[in-house]
């Protein structure tokens, strides 16, 4: 596996030898003072160039960076459709490291208002990029919610719920998993985040979808929250749902009481409508 040194040197290389690249950038959790380093982190790199549609006409010339097991290039994608001004490449290599590289017009420097706080400028070839403060994650942190917020958090985790319900009833386990694990599951993590957030004054980052979630929770709470994940079979799921809401409930008490906030006044009737379907 290629080296954090060698890996950096090839990217400079490129951006030095190719004139149309102007500026380079790196981004996310390599530049993240409060991530441990490991051989899985990603390179998020930004590429400003001039001549942009060159770069499209043929996508071989990121061959450069290395043999590859596979390529995604989400902006030419007939299925998820952009229509954002840049164009990305995510790169999974041989050696096992990966380079997520962005590409964007050299005038969208002019366009861009702020830059994420998780930014390093890697070259500036012309002195265009602003000076950058130093990488944090204040753009990461858990922001504290609205009252509005609080309340139609609680709306949505217990009126999806009952799809839940209702899918399990009808067996259809597809649907009723993608509801628990969609909305319902969204809901308990943002949920989450403002209780860890609210209990450290909202200064911390759980990452993207909860991911470091554990670092914030005791044990007893930790082990609630694992008792959410179900397998396929009907009952566990169930067990798994009330699970969620038995903790989703709790944490709301929490954050409500934290914050002087309302709680969300039909959850009780909820909860009881949920239990008498599974025994009907």
């Amino acid at each position: 596996m290629r080296t954090e040194k060698e890996m950096m040197s090839l990217i400079l290389s490129i951006v030095k030898t190719d004139e149309r690249i102007r500026a380079a950038m790196m981004n996310g959790s390599r530049v993240n003072p409060n991530v441990k380093k490991d051989r899985y982190q990603d390179y998020d790199i930004v590429f400003y160039v001039r001549e942009y549609d060159s770069f499209l006409a043929d996508h071989n010339w990121v061959n450069v960076f290395g043999d590859r097991i596979i390529m995604q290039m989400p902006d030419g994608m007939e299925l998820f459709p952009s229509n954002w001004p840049g164009f990305s490449y995510l790169m999974q290599f041989v050696d096992g490291n990966r380079i997520d590289l962005t590409l964007l017009p050299i005038e969208e420097i002019n366009n861009q208002s702020k830059f994420d706080s998780l930014s390093v400028v890697l070259l500036d070839k012309d002195q265009l990029l602003p000076i950058l403060p130093r990488p944090d994650e204040s753009d990461y942190i858990t922001k504290k919610p609205t009252s509005q917020e609080f309340l139609d958090c609680q709306n949505e985790f217990w009126w999806v719920a009952t799809y839940v319900s209702k899918g399990l009833k009808r067996m259809e386990l597809p649907y009723a998993k993608a509801m628990m694990e969609g909305p319902v599951r969204n809901m308990l993590v943002l949920m989450l985040d403002w209780y860890i957030g609210s209990e450290h004054s909202f200064t911390v980052n759980t990452g993207k979808d909860g991911k470091w979630l554990e670092r914030y929770v005791d044990k007893n709470m930790w082990e609630k929250y694992i008792s959410t994940y179900a397998n396929a079979d009907y009952e566990v799921i169930w067990n798994s749902l009330f699970n969620m809401c038995s903790l989703f409930e709790e944490i709301s008490e929490v954050v409500a009481k934290k914050l002087e906030y309302l709680l969300f006044t039909d959850s009780e009737k909820v909860m009881k409508y949920l239990i008498s379907l599974k025994n009907q």
